[in-house]
């Protein structure tokens, strides 16, 4: 996710914070470079003019340029102007004081509506609510068949009609439906088409007439880049928008429809898609990304990444193992597949400050993690919980049985074992030195 431009700005930055003292023309410079980098990854040019002049007219300032640290200050002034660019203050979905909230995804054909519907139940779903899905794209049955398999998988229900006379008939049935059930959160799943036409916002029209929604939300695809500003601007124009999803961030190294879209539209970005699997769905925290852009880190999301994967209980019980020296390797491949559960690694990494730039180039290996937990399954319940049992015959078996060599058997066993030499120390509080356990 704007992986090439932070790169470009920490490189400019670099240069200014490197000096003692600024002049003027540092910044008129420094700023030229930040136009390029911006342009460079796809930002609409009116948001980049108007980010530069906003910039230069507070960076150029006595207080600045007097400075101790005027590099460092300048950063910071980019920083604030980020946030605003992106957008500052609450972003998230405004429920209805009588349930069931109605949200109503629209966008093109191929953006990830059906999909980020399902992860925004799957969110709601998590907080406690009560979510239905709704299939109102009576133009393509795989919609409704794609939208009602996600819902099994997520346990779910999912409204549909496919005989109805029109998806405002389908919304309207869904919430009646939604009402006798006690759902509260109704997210209606509309058509697409490949590109804007009148017959697809004729279509939107007449649901916001029949059913009007508490939040209509465009769902653009962020790859698209200034596509998918020029589309949002246009859905809003027709039918009027309350906020932004922007799916494939992972996927977009430029991400120049993240920093123009909320200019542009003047709506703000709620939800981000960071992959393809279900969970990916994360809120948008406007400070956060631009913590990321200028090589920040993010550990705020990293924090919030670890409470979902861990709860308090389970916490509770891994610090009386440890305390009590019983960790075993079934304890270590339950820790490795909470970790795979949180994301990529190379994602994980760069939420930590510095360490994401330190490892920049470095070869990650994730299916290191696959082998991991592969010679543990092939090991023998006695053997996980005493590894002193395993002699080198039993490594010779745990190998052939995990499809592994022995020498991968004995890297692992080496790793776990400093593992425990770790958390001996501590438990007796001494200072740490935390074994190579990563997989590159």
């Amino acid at each position: 996710m704007l992986e090439n431009l932070s790169d470009k700005l920490e490189g400019i930055f670099k240069k200014l914070k490197g000096r003692g003292l600024l002049k003027e023309e540092d910044i008129d410079l420094a700023m030229k470079e930040v136009r390029v980098a911006l342009l460079e990854a796809d930002v609409n040019f009116r948001v980049v003019k108007d980010f530069i002049a906003n910039v230069k007219e507070k960076a150029v300032g006595k207080d600045v340029l007097e400075s101790l640290t005027p590099g460092q200050q300048v950063v910071k002034i980019v920083h604030d102007e980020l946030c605003n660019l992106l957008g500052s203050g609450e972003n998230r979905i405004k429920l209805a004081a009588n349930p069931p909230t109605l949200i109503m995804m629209v966008g093109l054909h191929g953006s990830g509506k059906t999909t980020t519907s399902a992860k925004l139940a799957r969110l709601y779903k998590r907080e406690g609510r009560r979510p239905m899905l709704v299939a109102a794209d009576l133009q393509r049955p795989a919609a409704i068949d794609q939208l009602i398999t996600l819902g099994k998988q997520l346990d779910i229900p999912v409204y549909s009609a496919r005989e109805a006379k029109s998806p405002a008939q389908v919304a309207e049935e869904a919430m009646k439906k939604a009402k006798l059930e006690g759902r509260d959160i109704v997210i209606l799943d509309t058509a697409g088409r490949l590109h804007i036409d009148e017959a697809l916002m004729a279509e939107l029209k007449d649901i916001k007439a029949n059913t009007p929604p508490h939040e209509t939300l465009f769902v653009a695809d962020a790859m698209t880049g200034q596509e998918a500003v020029n589309i949002a601007k246009t859905f809003n124009e027709e039918i009027g928008v309350d906020g932004v999803i922007l799916t494939k961030m992972d996927g977009d190294a430029r991400g120049g429809a993240a920093l123009s879209i909320r200019a542009v539209t003047g709506k703000p970005i709620k939800f981000i898609g960071v992959g393809e699997k279900l969970d990916m769905l994360e809120e948008f925290h406007p400070e956060r990304l631009a913590s990321r852009v200028l090589g920040m880190g993010d550990v705020l999301t990293l924090i919030e990444k670890a409470q979902k994967s861990y709860d308090q209980k389970e916490a509770e019980a891994l610090g009386k193992k440890i305390l009590s020296e019983s960790f075993t390797f079934d304890d270590l491949r339950e820790q490795l597949k909470k970790l795979r559960g949180m994301g990529s690694l190379e994602s994980l990494l760069s939420m930590i400050p510095g360490l994401g730039r330190q490892l920049k180039g470095v070869k990650i290996d994730e299916k290191e993690f696959v082998r991991v937990e592969a010679i543990i399954n092939s090991m023998t319940k006695a053997e996980r919980t005493n590894h002193n049992l395993i002699n080198g015959s039993r490594r010779k078996r745990i190998a052939t049985g995990s499809g592994t060599t022995v020498a991968d058997v004995n890297r692992v066993i080496k790793q776990y074992v400093e593992m425990k030499k770790m958390l001996k120390m501590f438990k007796g509080g001494k200072g740490l030195r935390l074994p190579k356990m990563m997989p590159f």
